[in-house]
């Protein structure tokens, strides 16, 4: 079974949210990414800043669990964590207020109130213990005046900084030029990032977003990919977002594979959105590991026979402080919830959100509260808009706040869980706890006016999923904004030299296929044209069949550098230049040049390669004599004209 968190433009084009299941019954989809059995980790891994303890839902939170609060430290990662289930670690993010409290050894279950003389910095040492020595507590003092210092030099260097855009690249797929929508977004025509498809103008359906007036269509070729291919900066993270508008319900839209570098990440079906005339978006946060990221649609022939489309592609750069606790070196995100509740208005989305993120909206009449009250939420981490803290849902007096949230069940996995929290409603504080299925996800959180965030980097959820505000004492719960993204572990990669080789050869060449883009051997089944990879952990280039492809140019040298090779075949092409140099492959046992324009003498090196069974150099403007080597090479099968 499939199922995700589509967010739709309706023909009202307002940004509403589509669950459901995928009429194939395979495997579920969680916000536009598809988990499959076969993918999921066998042992958990090291994800940011927490311990990846599989939940046990036979057991039972902690009675008196401990609590932590954390210091003020804008776009700075969260230093301290504090186990609140043996599953997960859960980070309270405060902010500048002066009535948050500061950090609080693991052994103080109840924290004091900030003042004047509580520093807001990691106090880590405890001074006041008896017969404590004079220098460690004047070491003590000087590492808390350095910790001071920093963080003083932190927040002047991040105020000093411009406002971050966190715009990389906005593409209209298959528009022949720039085009600027109602937000002022600029989107750049998408030829100059993929290679190959065809562009096609939509019919005007009166579409307010222009992005959706064109598309670009890619030939039905199973096991194909085709590659958008987008300079990034290393080690930063991005959302990315595809957009698909079908623009017809005749015929049926294909359903195809999504694939960012070397990792599958979900199965695109809009069959149901094009019956009720809607637009899809899939969204997933991933890290760059250089400096081009790949995104790619895939033909897998276990779907339709229709071909691959894409109306729109953004890619945003985001910044540093934004998800960062989660280890993108590892996996990535997609999307499942992002809502701002108690709102009723269209989707929260640029220039509100600076990184044109979707909140949407979660209604709800006898909860909701309004306000506008301004909350600095430059100060929260994940950086969310300002607006999604102008509504919330309250609970009533006595009484908790029961959110089945997000409103689809889910499959038994790990989860990133962020919820948001500030009250623009009164000027009183508010404590309550949080619990997520019956588990102890916060107790005691405070919020006041200037607002707090918690989040979860690895948290177990299955099925429906209810979220619990129980009041402590004060006024009731409230809740502002949260997200949901699914972990899913990152695909291979092909050995980095094969790859680096691959991509010399096809600089060396003309008329290459349009599918060689991307990483050449990943994911399984998707390899490059002509391209056999094995089946390794890190897969290598054992085969390069590129016989009567229409192929230009000149042999590289760096053909030399694909030892794992057995068999190269550029038979029947239009190649010219010499022979290369080719004795570091000491497992090739066939080598077909016939049929090309390459000229010089045969190289003597060829002799070296014992291996070698089949030479074959026939219809080429070769001269010299054959070498005595290849001669005395009694298994040799030597064609020559």
């Amino acid at each position: 079974m499939r199922w995700g968190g589509r967010r739709e433009w309706r023909r009202q084009w307002r940004l509403v949210s589509l669950f459901r299941w995928d009429q194939r019954g395979r495997s579920p989809v969680f916000g536009g990414w598809r988990y499959r059995a076969s993918e999921r980790q066998t042992s958990p891994g090291e994800f940011g800043l927490v311990e990846p303890v599989r939940f046990q839902h036979h057991r039972k939170a902690p009675a008196n669990p401990r609590r932590v609060t954390m210091p003020s430290c804008p776009n700075r990662a969260a230093p301290y964590t504090l186990p609140r289930h043996p599953a997960d670690r859960v980070h309270l993010v405060l902010l500048t207020a002066p009535t948050f409290t500061g950090p609080r050894r693991p052994s103080q279950s109840q924290p004091r109130p900030h003042n004047a003389k509580t520093p807001r910095f990691p106090t880590i040492s405890a001074r006041n213990q008896p017969g404590q020595k004079k220098k460690k507590q004047h070491a003590a003092d000087e590492m808390r005046l350095h910790l001071a210092l920093l963080a003083a030099l932190l927040t002047l260097a991040a105020a000093a900084q411009p406002p971050f855009r966190g715009y990389y690249y906005l593409l209209d797929c298959g528009a022949a030029a720039s085009t600027t929508d109602s937000r002022g977004l600029e989107w750049l025509p998408d030829g100059g990032y993929v290679t190959g498809g065809e562009p096609h103008q939509l019919p005007d359906q009166g579409l307010l977003d222009p992005a959706l007036a064109t598309r670009r269509d890619f030939p039905h070729e199973p096991g194909k990919k085709f590659c958008y291919e987008l300079p990034v900066d290393r080690n930063r993270r991005y959302l990315l977002r595809p957009t698909f508008f079908y623009g017809a319900s005749s015929p049926p839209p294909p359903v195809f594979d999504l694939i960012v570098d070397g990792t599958f990440w979900t199965a695109v079906n809009t069959t149901d959105d094009v019956l009720a005339g809607s637009a899809s978006y899939y969204e997933a946060v991933f890290g760059a590991s250089g400096r081009n990221m790949s995104f790619c649609l895939g033909v897998n022939p276990d779907y339709t026979s229709a071909s691959p489309f894409i109306n729109a592609l953004q890619v945003i750069q985001l910044h540093d402080s934004v998800y960062n606790a989660t280890n993108f070196t590892a996996s990535a995100m997609g999307l499942i919830a992002r809502t701002k509740f108690g709102s009723t208005d269209d989707v929260e989305r640029y220039p509100n959100d600076t990184f044109n993120r979707y909140w949407q909206p979660f209604p709800d009449s006898k909860h909701a509260v309004s306000s506008t009250h301004n909350v600095t939420s430059a100060d929260f981490w994940n950086l969310p808009p300002p607006g999604v803290f102008n509504t919330a849902l309250v609970a009533e007096q006595d009484s908790p706040l029961v959110l089945q949230w997000p409103p689809i069940p889910l499959q038994n996995d790990s989860y990133y869980v962020a919820l948001y929290f500030a009250d623009t409603v009164s000027e009183s504080s508010r404590t309550f706890n949080v619990y997520i299925n019956d588990y102890s996800f916060y107790e005691g959180l405070i919020v006041t006016s200037a607002g707090l965030s918690v989040f979860a980097t690895q948290w177990n959820l299955s099925g429906l999923t209810r979220v619990i505000l129980a009041p402590v004492s004060g006024l009731p719960p409230l809740i502002n904004a949260g997200e949901v993204f699914g972990l899913f572990p990152l695909g291979g990669y092909t050995f980095p030299r094969d790859a680096r080789a691959l991509e010399a050869i096809k600089r060396s060449l003309q008329n290459i296929p349009d599918d060689w883009n991307g990483d050449p051997c990943m994911p399984h089944g998707y390899a490059w044209t002509g391209v056999t990879c094995d089946k390794g952990q890190i897969p290598r280039v054992i085969s390069l069949n590129f016989s009567s492809m229409g192929l230009s140019g000149y042999l590289s040298s760096d053909i030399a550098r694909l030892t794992a090779l057995t068999d190269i075949s550029f038979a029947n092409n239009s190649l010219s230049g010499p022979i290369p140099n080719l004795s570091n492959l000491r497992n090739l046992t066939r080598l077909h040049l016939q049929d090309n324009k390459l000229n010089g003498t045969v190289p003597q090196t060829l002799g070296i390669i014992t291996s070698l069974r089949e030479l074959f150099l026939q219809n080429n403007e070769l001269d010299g004599a054959v070498p005595l080597n290849l001669l005395l090479n009694q298994g040799l099968t030597y064609q020559r004209n």
